[in-house]
């Protein structure tokens, strides 16, 4: 199982920032589908506190619209994998594309967190 947080400003796209998201949405997600865990506010922290907070929550991947190149550092530095998408992204499209690369054909880098998580 892998545990991703999407950035987000209504939780149902992913369409948010990483720096100036007022939330952030996190679902466990498996080869069976995926489910809401939990949906954490980020208030006023700015990098090191949301990195924080991903890592609090056991983040894998973290998916958001922008992100800066040192916060992304600060990310793939605490083992959690950030995808940036340009343009909004409808968090359960992903969700759905997410589970059926698990349950067929995993990319590496899923493969090694998965690998680490075991």
């Amino acid at each position: 199982m892998l545990k991703v947080a999407f950035f987000t400003n209504d939780l149902k796209n992913i369409d948010a920032h990483f720096g100036s998201a007022p939330q952030f949405a996190v679902y466990d997600v498996d080869a069976e589908g995926f489910n809401l865990f939990e949906v954490v506010p980020t208030g006023e922290e700015r990098t090191d506190g949301r990195v924080e907070m991903l890592q609090d929550s056991s983040i894998d991947i973290v998916y958001c619209t922008e992100i800066g190149p040192a916060a992304a550092a600060k990310v793939v530095n605490s083992k959690i994998f950030p995808i940036k998408y340009k343009e909004v992204v409808s968090i359960e499209t992903e969700l759905n594309k997410l589970s059926s690369m698990m349950a067929t054909n995993p990319p590496p880098f899923i493969k090694k967190i998965l690998e680490a998580r075991a």
